[in-house]
């Protein structure tokens, strides 16, 4: 007999159907959603930077025509995560990561309170686009884009590009120079129809043929774990078939390219949950979508990969993978891989413990039932036919999730990778 897994009334082989003809039709469409006029300044995408930091770097981001608001949004994610109490142990500080001989010569006092406090993200940010259009001043004349020779002074020093005519020959500024390009237009809010992703069918191809599989918090879809995975694991391994590698979490993934809006959505697209809906570093849960209002995620623990509706209340937003974008994205320091894994052990010891006591709850409970159920026997009459039943029946229900909305995701901060001080 052959099993057809019902997920919210809709049947896995009907749906496959109705999502290829979903995927082949706005893929047939595609063409006309990628046109338009780009012009004007550039605004941040929604949530990208973390509110309590947006208006500043939208505002440092325009000191001069060598940097724009996503730029230096990239710079900081590329240096910090943005987390203002950042310390590497090249001793670079704060959410720009300045070292102490940098920030004694360029550092500003941002807020106009008397102080420059490196760790003050009010006086750090304006810093480091202040650093930014000093360094572009220094290598003004030299040939060739004055964006890319500021980073390449940011990364290699003022004189190197002055030597060299431009950016000079060294890899490791070359790839700065690229990984900030690329990773600035994942900051930046659209002004034209974000292009589609050329590796959408074969992520979306991974996704379905895994529905039906166990969620396991932390699984990347390893023999090990069973081919189990949580959320961002599974989007993971999908564009990892298609030649793409993103980061391991969820709030990671989000820079992964341009974040199309959500009348402009595409299967492929990723899209994002959050509780947070003015930070990106807050979300929680992503899913592929597949068209049609639906995505396909590993939602939480007990539940399988499925299709779910993704628009609800916590929806945060979309990014349309990109090999620059992915490939871009920083990666974490042996310490902070450590962390990571420690929080994650801690973790799971937790649902471990969690998992034994209800068991150990549940033997209490069937013993109890057991002897209540030989004494009613002994005793006839003393309760309604059944009773035990709707007991136990009651305590399986409360064992389910309050909400099918409910969603659960990997824990992990940032993934940072400091540029070197130049």
């Amino acid at each position: 007999m052959k099993k057809v897994l019902v997920v919210g009334g809709i049947g896995i082989t009907t749906c496959l159907g109705f999502v290829a003809l979903l995927f082949v039709g706005t893929l047939a469409a595609a063409g006309s959603l990628a046109g338009g006029a780009a012009g004007g300044a550039v605004a941040l995408a929604k949530g990208a930077v973390p509110a309590q930091y947006q208006a500043l770097v939208q505002k440092w981001g325009n000191l001069c025509p060598a940097i724009n608001p996503a730029l230096l949004a990239a710079q900081l994610y590329q240096e910090s995560g943005f987390n203002p109490k950042a310390q590497s142990p090249a001793a670079a500080q704060g959410i720009a990561q300045f070292i102490p001989g940098t920030w004694a010569t360029h550092g500003i006092d941002g807020n106009k309170d008397g102080v420059r406090d490196v760790w003050d993200p009010q006086d750090a940010i304006p810093s480091a686009a202040y650093y930014d259009c000093e360094l572009a001043k220094y290598v003004k004349d030299a040939p060739g884009d004055p964006t890319h020779n500021m980073l390449a002074a940011y990364n290699a020093g003022p004189y190197a590009v002055i030597k060299y005519g431009g950016v000079p020959p060294y890899s490791e500024t070359q790839n700065y120079v690229k990984t900030i390009t690329d990773l600035s237009e994942s900051f930046a809010r659209p002004v034209t129809r974000v292009e589609p992703s050329q590796q959408a069918a074969q992520a979306i191809q991974y996704a379905q043929q895994k529905l039906g599989t166990p969620y396991l918090w932390g699984g990347t879809g390893t023999a090990e774990q069973g081919g189990r995975f949580d959320c961002s694991g599974l989007t993971q391994a999908a564009y990892r078939t298609a030649g793409i590698e993103l980061p391991r979490v969820a709030n990671d993934q989000y820079n992964a390219g341009p974040h199309p809006s959500r009348d402009e959505l595409l299967p492929g697209d990723l899209v994002f949950f959050s509780d947070d809906l003015t930070n990106s570093r807050a979300i929680r849960h992503v899913g592929i979508y597949v068209g049609g209002g639906y995505m396909i995620d590993a939602p939480r623990p007990g539940a399988v990969v499925r299709f779910s509706k993704m628009d609800t209340p916590d929806y945060f937003g979309a990014t349309r993978v990109t090999a620059a974008g992915a490939e871009a994205l920083p990666t974490a320091p042996a310490e902070e891989q450590t962390e990571e894994q420690t929080e994650e052990q801690t973790e799971e010891q937790t649902e471990e413990q969690t998992e034994e006591q209800t068991e150990e709850q549940t033997e209490e409970q069937t013993e109890e039932q057991t002897e209540e159920q030989t004494e009613e026997q002994a005793e006839p009459g003393e309760g309604p036919e059944g009773a035990a039943e709707a007991e136990s029946g009651e305590e399986a229900r409360r064992e389910e999730p309050a909400t099918p909305e409910g969603r659960s995701d990997e824990a992990g901060g940032p993934l940072v990778s400091r540029a070197p001080a130049s």
